[in-house]
């Protein structure tokens, strides 16, 4: 272990100190661990009274502040959905937008850098911790100039160790969940070294436990003068997810913030690149085609790749998530989605499969065949779908054709598939998403949205995403 410079702690606290678990929502131990969250994170000073409640306060201010950044709906109160990104693990680096490095953009000096692995978790093999931490730096050399070598004894750059509770540092990890690890950020002494905390079950490939993978890869960013990123796409974004080890990309926004550091990779050769890193989808994108659109108790969801969009019916605001956040068993890249008034459940569509979902929790016994909802087995996807609430009825959408589905007998409607041109006149062409709103039905081809009366099926407008994605 790398001997241990007070100033250097003192500096780096921020960066380190990581938070535990809150307790159930709803009790006094909430708010006293929610405001000590702010002061760590958002810098909110002493007060001597607290405000929970609607109103200007310093507190409510950086809980403000907190919920921009969380991409939540902006209360500047102590809400459910703010108290539930308080619970999730996470490390101390203060929230800041879009890619950011830590004040005074810590760098190394040099690009070429040395690592050890101090010790390893019973949870996996030793030649698997080996190459996840390879693999994990390797991410970050693809994109930059950056060179690790591994060492097997002395001081290296990057102490890589598993630890539990009080391990040496003067930041103890918490036990199982809450911190699953922390890096400090270029400089001498503890400066790039990363913990794991060991009280953890680290996987190799498995999405049970916590991919180490993944979380060596965000630390490491740490580790290279990264702080943490307000994209949810982003790997440096402060919440864990789970996403394939084997087909994992660098999202763009970290190449950002890493080249920006230390400039493109050198190695790299102009003929033959990369592909594209993945970026997050732009709600102000006039060409964005969505997935799959529903409703949830009020709220509407817009779906787009790994990714949707939550609009709250008193602000209208779209506030963007991942979806392995809320339903983690649920694949990304969904085909369609409806919510059954029938049933109180949202059903999510993605090839032959169909997953139930009751608020943000998955129904037992899901996913299930389409089969399962009356459709034809020769029917492969379903490409939208929608509950028409002045009828009963849900709408498949199969390409250019229809299936109406009677909810309270769970049976399929007789006289279908029937083109939906027939069904909606002045539409041509694939469903691409749909939902009902206010009277009115939505069907939505590529980046366009059509608008119909509900009852009389009579074509109103043609509208873009934007009508209700704003930016």
């Amino acid at each position: 272990m790398k001997t241990i410079n007070l100033c250097i702690l003192a500096s780096l606290a921020i960066a380190a100190h990581c938070l535990p678990i809150l307790p159930p929502p709803g009790t006094e131990q909430d708010k006293d661990v929610a405001e000590m969250y702010l002061k760590r994170f958002y810098n909110l000073t002493e007060q001597r009274g607290r405000v929970f409640h609607r109103g200007v306060s310093p507190l409510g201010e950086k809980l403000s502040e907190m919920q921009r950044f969380f991409r939540l709906k902006v209360t500047g109160t102590l809400d459910s959905d703010t108290l539930q990104v308080m619970k999730k693990p996470r490390c101390g680096v203060p929230d800041v937008s879009q890619y950011t490095t830590f004040p005074g953009n810590l760098k190394w000096p040099t690009n070429k850098l040395t690592y050890r692995i101090e010790n390893y978790t019973p949870d996996m093999s030793v030649s698997e911790v080996d190459s996840v931490i390879e693999k994990a730096l390797q991410v970050w050399a693809r994109v930059t100039p950056l060179r690790f070598t591994r060492i097997y004894s002395g001081t290296a750059d990057i102490m890589v160790s598993f630890g539990t509770r009080e391990h040496g540092d003067y930041y103890p990890f918490d036990g199982p969940d809450g911190t699953l690890a922390h890096a400090f950020p270029p400089a001498a002494g503890i400066g790039g070294d990363a913990h794991f905390d060991d009280d953890e079950t680290f996987t190799f490939q498995s999405s049970n436990g916590y991919n180490l993978f993944l979380v060596a890869a965000h630390e490491f960013g740490h580790s290279m003068g990264l702080s943490h990123s307000n994209d949810p796409g982003a790997l440096m974004y402060p919440v864990y997810s789970y996403s394939d080890p084997n087909s994992f990309s660098l999202p763009q926004d970290d190449v950002n913030g890493i080249q920006f550091l230390y400039g493109k990779n050198p190695d790299v050769n102009p003929g033959d690149p990369d592909p594209e890193p993945p970026t997050t989808p732009d709600a102000c994108d006039p060409n964005l085609v969505l997935d799959a659109v529903a409703t949830l108790r009020g709220e509407q969801m817009f779906f787009k790749g790994r990714f949707f969009w939550r609009i709250y019916p008193q602000s209208g605001e779209a506030v963007q998530s991942l979806i392995k956040n809320f339903w983690p068993e649920v694949p990304d890249n969904l085909d369609a989605a409806y919510e059954s008034q029938e049933t109180d459940r949202v059903y999510l569509f993605k090839g032959q499969k169909v997953w139930a979902i009751s608020g943000y929790d998955l129904v037992r016994g899901y996913p299930k065949s389409i089969s399962s909802m009356g459709l034809p087995k020769t029917v492969k996807k379903v490409s939208a779908a929608l509950y028409e609430e002045h009828s009963g009825k849900t709408l498949f959408f199969v390409d250019k054709h229809y299936y109406s589905y009677d909810e309270a007998r769970q049976t399929m409607d007789s006289g279908f598939p029937k083109l939906v041109e027939d069904g909606f006149p002045g539409f041509r062409g694939k469903v691409t998403a749909a939902f009902q709103n206010s009277g009115f039905t939505y069907l939505f081809k590529g980046p366009h949205v059509f608008e119909y009366s509900s009852r009389s099926k009579r074509l109103y407008r043609v509208l873009g995403n934007s009508y209700f994605l704003r930016c």
